[in-house]
């Protein structure tokens, strides 16, 4: 099971690491995908990567911004967000595949685990 962790309450222009964990399996065989849905909106791709920690994509609206990566040794996946913006306030959940998903496309992970909200707001 993957476990999102890490989110809170942060002002804009404020700083927040998240964290995936998963608990009965390795995650250094699996790529690893970051997405968040916003109230009344559809869920997005925040962030992909491959097994290796290759990122391949980061989201538009996060570019420059948001930074993944991840520590095998750890079985850990991280998402750093900084210079956090009201329009970032969302649940964020950490995904994963056996396959590189170079679009990020959601429905393309195999494995998700409860998300982890992030509100942004002053």
């Amino acid at each position: 099971q993957l476990q999102a962790s890490g989110g809170g309450l942060v002002q804009p222009g404020g700083s927040l690491r998240l964290s995936c964990s998963a608990s009965g399996f390795t995650l250094d065989r699996y790529a690893m995908g970051w997405f968040r849905q916003a109230p009344g909106k559809e869920r997005e791709g925040v962030s992909c990567m491959t097994s290796g920690g290759v990122v391949l994509y980061y989201g538009d609206a996060v570019k420059g911004r948001f930074t993944a990566f991840r520590d095998n040794a750890k079985n850990t996946v991280y998402l750093e967000m900084n210079s956090l913006k009201p329009e970032d306030t969302a649940v964020y959940y950490c995904a994963a595949d056996v396959e590189p998903n170079d679009r990020c496309i959601g429905t393309l992970m195999l494995y998700w685990g409860p998300g982890t909200q992030v509100t942004v707001s002053s």
